[in-house]
C-alpha cells in the first residue's frame, strides 16, 4: 500500500525535488548493456566506480564482457583482468557464481531471467554467492528495470543524520520506507537513488558538508513544523 499523503511520503518527495534540483538527470547506471550493469553491480562492491570502469575496460577490450565470454574465460585470467576492482580473485569468483547462475537457470538469456516475478528472482538472486541485497537489487531496478528500490551506505546516512530513520534500521525496513510511500515506478526510484548517491558523495560524507547541501533548508523546514 502506497502512503502517498502521509507526512513522510510528502518528506521523501521534498528531499528527491530538492536534490533533482541541484543535480538534475544523473542518467544512471552508467553502462551500454543490461548485462555490462550486472557486472558492474558485482564489481562495485567495496571499491569506487573508477576502479570499476577500469576492469570494465580490461573485459570489454578482451572480447569477454558477454554472457558466453565469462561463462569461456578461466577463473585465473578472469581475476587478472579484473584486477583494478580491487579484491580481484574475490570477484572472479563471484562473477563466476552468477554466470553459472544465469545459465544453469536461465541458460544464459537475461530475458528469461527478467521475465520473472521481481520478488522470486530476488530470492533466487540473493541465493547466488556473493551476491547480497544491495547487488540484487541493483540488478533488478538496473538491469532489468524493475520497481525495487536501492538501499545504500549513503542512503541510510542521509536519513539517519536528518533523523528519518534511526541508525540500527535494517536495509529492508529502510528500502519499504521509500516503497510504502512512494509509486513504484522504476524510473523514479533509479533516479532517486542516483541522486542519493550523489549527495552522499558531495556533501553527506563521514565528515559532512552541510554548509552547501541542498537537503540542508530541508532540515530547518523540519525543525519548523
Amino acid at each position: 500500500m502506497v502512503r502517498e499523503g502521509s507526512q513522510t511520503a510528502r518528506l521523501l518527495r521534498e528531499m528527491y525535488d530538492r536534490l533533482e534540483r541541484r543535480f538534475g538527470d544523473l542518467c544512471w547506471w552508467p553502462a551500454e548493456t543490461p548485462f555490462e550493469v550486472i557486472v558492474g553491480a558485482i564489481l562495485t562492491q567495496n571499491t569506487n566506480w573508477q576502479n570499476v570502469e577500469r576492469a570494465v575496460a580490461n573485459l570489454r577490450n578482451e572480447n569477454l564482457l558477454t554472457e558466453q565470454g565469462l561463462l569461456a574465460v578461466e577463473e585465473g585470467r578472469l581475476a587478472e583482468l579484473l584486477r583494478p576492482s580491487g579484491y580481484y580473485r574475490v570477484k572472479a569468483k563471484r562473477l563466476k557464481a552468477f554466470i553459472h547462475f544465469l545459465f544453469g537457470e536461465y541458460r544464459g538469456d537475461l530475458g528469461k531471467m527478467f521475465a520473472e516475478d521481481p520478488r522470486d528472482l530476488r530470492v533466487k538472486l540473493l541465493g547466488v554467492k556473493g551476491i547480497g541485497e544491495e547487488t540484487a537489487d541493483s540488478i533488478l531496478l538496473y538491469a532489468g528495470g524493475m520497481p525495487v528500490f536501492v538501499v545504500d551506505a549513503y542512503t541510510r546516512r542521509i536519513l539517519s543524520r536528518h533523523g528519518i530513520v534511526d541508525g540500527d534500521k535494517s536495509y529492508g525496513e529502510i528500502q519499504r520506507l521509500f516503497m510504502d510511500n512512494l509509486p513504484a515506478d522504476a524510473p523514479f526510484y533509479n533516479q532517486y537513488h542516483a541522486l542519493l548517491v550523489q549527495a552522499g558523495k558531495l556533501f553527506c560524507r563521514k565528515e559532512p558538508l552541510c554548509r552547501d547541501c541542498p537537503l540542508r533548508e530541508l532540515e530547518k523546514a523540519r525543525s519548523k513544523s
